[in-house]
């Protein structure tokens, strides 16, 4: 899988860019705040229809604009043309020239994973950074997995609603429940049943890393303890009392632990650095496993940050990417490239919101 063309129309500060990539490694180079890591948040919308950044589509148009454009050429067993549109008056995602009209038909025609300064939220973050890496890694490898995370929301808000009314309509409740629990046990089944497969692949990840002994364990923590129908029943008087829902998969917690310690709380900042970089590497395994390819890789100025043995952990993922023909994409500036991928990468100048292509070495 790789991206072939990449197309920008105002879109951060690009007013316009038009760019062919082959697969294998691409270094963008360029100072600070040139527009290295838009192009790669262009690159991972294109996948997921979100920034990695947390912001919203308003911040993705370039100033003084109406809106953006950004569409690409992308390649795995077939040719896709994915093309999103956004702004105000207007949101348009289409995929091989027809309107999306369910997203999951569009979401894992392009699978990505980025490695950035925002991974530290995984370890430092609250409850809900870590699940949407649970729902993110589940809508890339089981097709039906979003369905059902979007009716289990769609019923949350509803029941929430009914909650906070003066008087609650006790069988409309009780509808919203049966509901709930029907989308809701779902969730908590794929993600109880994704964790160990993940964990076993942090563990190894983060023993490559950072060569040490301490334990890596990864627990799904649950606001249920039985099944989610017998939970909501035995909470109800409270949930009546407080007008919200207090148990159910949008309230739980991976929980990361290192030598049986709360990661969050008794790891050094290295250690959550490794960390935060062995769940990013076990999601990329995890997606190759599942489709038989690896994901394109995108990398935030990743590289320069780790010490040399870090590095020397990190690059079995990339020789993999490279032997699959898929592609890795990286920032860096002119002092912290890693330059012990020098044979194997494509070089390209950013500066100012423009791409140019630099000669080999």
């Amino acid at each position: 899988m790789h991206l072939a063309r990449l197309r920008l129309r105002n879109f951060r500060n690009y007013a316009r860019l038009d760019a062919t990539f082959e697969p294998g490694f691409h270094l963008l180079l360029g100072r600070n705040a040139q527009g290295k890591t838009n192009i790669l948040e262009a690159i991972y919308l294109l996948a997921t229809l979100r920034s990695f950044r947390g912001v919203g589509h308003v911040d993705l148009v370039r100033f003084g604009q109406s809106g953006y454009l950004v569409a690409a050429g992308v390649v795995s067993d077939v040719t896709h043309e994915i093309r999103i549109y956004w702004s105000r008056q207007e949101r348009q995602i289409t995929l091989d020239g027809q309107p999306v009209r369910r997203l999951a038909d569009f979401l894992g025609t392009f699978r990505v994973t980025v490695f950035c300064t925002e991974d530290l939220f995984l370890i430092k973050g609250t409850a809900r950074h870590r699940r949407r890496f649970l729902d993110l890694l589940l809508t890339q490898t089981e097709p039906d997995y979003l369905g059902w995370w979007q009716r289990y929301w769609r019923a949350l808000r509803a029941r929430n609603a009914l909650l906070k009314q003066a008087a609650v309509d006790a069988t409309a409740l009780e509808g919203f429940t049966r509901e709930l629990v029907t989308a809701g046990q779902i969730l908590l089944d794929r993600r109880r049943r994704l964790v160990p497969r993940v964990a076993e692949r942090v563990r190894e990840a983060y023993h490559r890393i950072a060569a040490g002994a301490e334990e890596v364990q990864l627990r799904y923590q649950s606001t249920v303890n039985s099944d989610l129908a017998s939970e909501l029943a035995r909470v109800r008087p409270r949930e009546l009392a407080r007008k919200v829902t207090l148990v159910g998969p949008h309230l739980d917690d991976l929980e990361i632990l290192l030598a049986n310690r709360p990661a969050a709380a008794f790891a050094s900042e290295g250690q959550k650095r490794s960390l935060a970089l062995a769940l990013k590497m076990a999601q990329a395994e995890y997606l190759t496993q599942v489709h038989g390819v690896p994901p394109v890789l995108l990398l935030d100025d990743v590289m320069g940050e780790l010490d040399r043995s870090r590095r020397a952990a990190f690059l079995p993922l990339l020789e993999r990417a490279h032997q699959a023909r898929s592609q890795v994409f990286m920032t860096a500036t002119e002092e912290n490239w890693p330059r012990e991928l020098a044979p194997r990468l494509r070089r390209w100048k950013v500066e100012s919101g423009t791409l140019t292509p630099l000669p080999d070495n």
